[in-house]
């Protein structure tokens, strides 16, 4: 294929590429999972309790169920002794109900006796010849009210929230076998070079592991996606579009490599001639010369091949493309900020928003963000050693004790 230059173009803004992303990208439909299926899935629709938590008003604590007014002088040198009845476990209800100078033995969660309005905890009671001797005052408080937790009907888990092991116990909790949640986007990724070898294998001078495509596939499924990976491609536009044309039915094609501007650059050759291109080239550092567009029918998000600013540029856009798919309610990592106060001299690029793997530490209420060192976009392990992304605006200069905004990195590479 003869390469052509790409029309000449002017980086956007970061905030004009998520833009973009967000209207291009469609919406995922709904399915029904089970409830062991849901977490990590993101919620369809509302759901609300189907039922009250607790149903019945019930004991917090193992004790006596009793009247508080019975007890109210008791103390060790004079406890109160009341008639012993009965008892009552969890998921019994006691026949009857308590009368004045009266105790049921009663088990957490069990239902509160008709009668009692308190509960005497059973490390300052004991049992002797049918009585129970209570030597404190029983505990008002030590009554969980019926619907405290949860009403039947209301509403508690919306939607757009992804489902984290909280809220799968809350889900079941409110009674739900199966839940509505929002597909998964499905999303091919693509390494492409000739340099790349599979991990395991020997390097030859000039290679390297393919570590690109196995980061790049994680933070997919950490994003809530489905990761279909391909086999890499090296640097042949005829190989590459017949890749491209393999993939089959995907909602994106993730891909690393061929973006820039050298001569073996053929993924952006190939969007330029022969698909769409929506954006190339972002104002950012690391992760500038990104590509998104259309190849055929499907999405095409092309990121650099530096392993670093592939990851970077995952965060602050593939998520953009994976929480839009999903409906998600999560805020978009470049707008989910902290403050901190810097702890080393950073620098950004003259002409592009820059984002900076720091290490986080907190001493008392000062959150201190220092680099990791060596800024290249080849230090994969910086990515490792970060705790967030520093954002420097272009020009700027930041010094020890100035204020700076973090992406925390914690939430997305999981």
């Amino acid at each position: 294929m003869s390469r052509r230059a790409a029309p000449p173009e002017e980086a956007i803004t970061l905030e004009q590429a998520i833009r973009i992303v967000q209207e291009a990208t469609p919406r995922g439909t709904s399915e029904e999972v089970s409830l062991r299926e849901s977490l990590g899935r993101t919620l369809a629709g509302d759901l609300a309790s189907r039922a009250a938590h607790p149903s019945v008003d019930n004991s917090a604590l193992d004790g006596y169920a009793c009247r508080y007014h019975d007890t109210i002088a008791a103390s060790r040198e004079a406890p109160a002794e009341l008639e012993l009845i009965g008892e009552i476990p969890a998921g019994k209800e006691f026949q009857g109900g308590i009368g004045e100078g009266q105790a049921v033995a009663i088990f957490t969660g069990a239902p509160l006796p008709a009668g009692a309005d308190a509960i005497a905890p059973v490390e300052h009671a004991w049992e002797e010849g049918g009585r129970v001797l209570i030597e404190q005052p029983a505990n008002r408080n030590a009554i969980r009210l019926r619907g405290q937790d949860l009403e039947a009907d209301e509403v508690y888990l919306a939607a757009g929230r992804r489902l984290s092991a909280a809220s799968v116990g809350l889900a079941a909790a409110m009674g739900h076998a199966a839940i509505t949640v929002t597909s998964r986007p499905r999303i091919a990724v693509l390494a492409t070079g000739n340099e790349l070898v599979e991990p395991g294998g020997p390097l030859q001078r000039g290679q390297v592991y393919n570590a690109n495509e196995y980061a790049l596939a994680a933070l997919v499924e950490a994003a809530g996606g489905e990761a279909v990976v391909l086999p890499p491609v090296g640097d042949d536009a005829a190989r590459l579009a017949e890749a491209f044309d393999a993939v089959g039915r995907v909602d994106l094609l993730l891909t690393s490599g061929g973006v820039s501007m050298g001569r073996y650059d053929f993924v952006r050759d190939l969007l330029f001639e022969h698909g769409e291109v929506l954006f190339w080239k972002v104002a950012i550092r690391p992760g500038g010369p990104v590509l998104f567009g259309r190849w055929r029918e499907t999405l095409l998000l092309g990121l650099p091949g530096n392993p670093v600013s592939s990851m970077v540029v995952f965060l602050l856009l593939g998520k953009v493309f994976t929480s839009t798919f999903l409906r998600s309610d999560e805020v978009f990592p470049y707008q989910r900020r902290l403050t901190a106060e810097a702890a080393s001299i950073m620098r950004a690029s003259a002409a592009k928003e820059t984002f900076q793997r720091v290490k986080l530490q907190r001493r008392g209420e000062r959150l201190l963000a220092m680099t990791t060192g060596n800024q290249s976009s080849g230090i994969m392990r910086s990515m490792v050693e970060a705790d967030a992304l520093a954002v420097l605006d272009p020009g700027r200069v930041i010094r020890p004790g100035a204020a700076l905004e973090v992406i925390p990195l914690s939430p997305y590479l999981r």
